[in-house]
């Protein structure tokens, strides 16, 4: 299990929101929400900060968390207590940074009317999209695509003129895979 996952464990166990614990480290929502979901690495002192807001020992911590992740598995079950930051999206990765090297993948959560900021610096990548609830609008160069529950899209990423929306009036969940 990595890091972020086992902070977010941790936490859930404790049965403390992201707005306690955020307040506590003296993070914000949105940052700590970014290392729960393996999209962030907090430094040293960040993560004493929370590990000591959430009451356990950092040095445990990363013991449990070394070793290279196989395999990343996320239940549905886990879709139904989502916290959403200020944002109004998360992006729960499956396989933290470092055990990525060919491609990345993640689940999205967006918020209704919310956007996702699309990948920087990436050059000939391609992502693909699989709508598992709600509906998004993926605005691609100059299309407009339209996806509800069950849609899936491949295509090469275009990050000048690229985004996804929700457009629903409920969250939405999106699998993502993109070419690193």
């Amino acid at each position: 299990m990595n890091l972020g996952s086992l902070i977010k464990k941790c936490r859930k166990e404790k049965k403390l929101t992201l707005k306690v614990v955020a307040e506590k480290a003296d993070v914000s929502e949105g940052f700590l929400s970014q290392v729960e979901n393996s999209v962030s690495s907090p430094s040293v002192d960040t993560l004493v900060n929370i590990c000591r807001a959430i009451g356990v020992n950092a040095g445990d911590l990363l013991n449990k968390a070394n070793g290279r992740e196989e395999i990343g598995l996320a239940h549905k079950s886990e879709w139904e207590d989502i916290e959403l930051p200020k944002t109004g999206f998360v992006t729960r990765r499956f396989l933290s940074p470092e055990n990525r090297s060919v491609i990345d993948s993640a689940l999205l959560f967006l918020a209704p009317e919310k956007s996702i900021p699309v990948r920087k610096n990436i050059k000939k990548g391609q992502e693909v999209l699989c709508v598992l609830q709600g509906s998004v609008e993926l605005m691609h160069g100059d299309q407009t695509i339209e996806m509800t529950e069950g849609d899936a899209i491949h295509f090469h990423a275009n990050p000048a003129r690229q985004s996804l929306i929700n457009r629903g009036k409920a969250i939405a969940v999106v699998l993502w895979v993109g070419t690193l």
